[in-house]
């Protein structure tokens, strides 16, 4: 199909309460939207980098100019018949995989509107729900997790994802792993530790965590292995994959036993679900992560999710646990699945932005045609 406009769109979405990790604290939710066009058919792909370069060397500023002045120009009026086409015509440019996961995740939406058939059903996907899990960030008060996890435990999610940083680490997880002893906990640390920090790793494996996310820095694969090599706790990667070729690195050091795969993070779907398929192959399962996107780029996150190996609960949130109001039409909501367990359904029609809320929370876009 012809690639005949594209309009990019750089909004800030304001969150309930900020978001703390081991790399800062975001108020608000910075991410491009895609439009896409060919002929009468339109499709909308969204990348969340995040305000500023610190969950990876992308932000969303950079996202948005790195697409408006050299990515959208490089397939605009362009015939694109599949994912890999697209990549291909992308990868004179170096990296950036969220700027390329901005077009990738479009072209996506356009073609399963090309061929009317939902979006899992176009990425080959069996199943129609996916189980989800609950995330909680760096809170002002211990007390303030400790409540929202009995929630959580009490709904039913299937696991419970703590983010995990200097001054709010073992304390935190001894309080919590007390609290509720028989539920199913993993950390995230978001690269915010070394491997001189093995201890403090070996100290973990007494919690019985179903795993450790991304411990160590951003783009390491060879001190994860040695530290994989150590504990008992599986590690699982998430900053160190930006590409298949890095995942196919990682299974031959041997360094993780899960990855989280983020659509935006790898360069987009097409990308996504090669290292699903790769990783398959190697006997090592998956989850999708989430980076907060609204409920159109969360859609995306839903259909990759419903591909075979990922068996771990997925990280896709409702839109109101973040959100005033949902940037998309339609806000995402979780289901209950058998078992009461909360999970998230296909979507037969992906959600598009609300053009008002967009108008409202745009901060700089731009048309690029052919």
């Amino acid at each position: 199909m012809k690639i005949e406009r594209i309009e990019l769109f750089h909004v800030a979405m304001p969150l309930i309460y900020p978001w703390r990790t081991a790399y800062g604290e975001d108020a608000a939710i910075h991410s491009v939207l895609c439009h896409m066009t060919s002929g009468s058919v339109e499709g909308w792909g969204e990348s969340t980098p995040l305000a500023a370069p610190c969950y990876s060397p992308e932000w969303a500023g950079g996202v948005f100019h790195t697409v408006s002045e050299w990515l959208a120009p490089a397939v605009i009026g362009q015939e694109i018949d599949s994912g890999e086409d697209l990549q291909k015509k992308l990868s004179l440019y170096k990296g950036n995989p969220f700027a390329k996961a901005a077009l990738d995740n479009a072209w996506w939406s356009l073609h399963s509107r090309k061929k009317d058939v939902p979006l899992h059903v176009a990425l080959g996907a069996t199943r129609n729900e996916v189980p989800v899990g609950a995330d909680f960030g760096v809170m002002d008060h211990l007390d303030d997790l400790i409540e929202e996890v009995g929630t959580a435990v009490e709904q039913n999610f299937p696991r419970i994802k703590l983010k995990f940083r200097p001054g709010w680490d073992i304390p935190m997880l001894k309080a919590v792993r007390s609290s509720f002893p028989d539920a199913t906990f993993h950390i995230d640390c978001n690269s915010g530790y070394r491997i001189q920090d093995t201890a403090l790793f070996q100290a973990i494996d007494e919690f019985e965590l179903a795993m450790i996310e991304q411990p160590l820095q951003h783009d390491d694969l060879t001190d994860h292995a040695q530290l994989q090599k150590i504990i008992k706790t599986p590690v699982c990667l998430d900053e160190s994959i930006t590409h298949p070729r890095r995942a196919q690195q990682a299974v031959t050091l041997k360094s993780c036993r899960y990855v989280n795969i983020k659509p935006g993070r790898v360069g987009g779907l097409t990308n996504a679900v090669k290292i699903h398929d790769l990783c398959q192959e190697a006997d090592i399962p998956c989850w999708v992560g989430g980076m907060l996107e609204s409920a159109t780029g969360a859609s995306h996150c839903t259909a990759l999710a419903m591909l075979d190996n990922f068996t771990y609960p997925a990280d896709i949130f409702p839109s109101e646990k973040y959100y005033h109001e949902e940037l998309a039409e339609f806000p995402l909501r979780l289901s209950n699945m058998a078992g009461e367990i909360p999970g998230v359904e296909a979507f037969e029609q992906l959600p598009d932005p609300d053009l008002r809320r967009l108008e409202s929370l745009t901060i700089q876009r731009k048309v690029i045609k052919s």
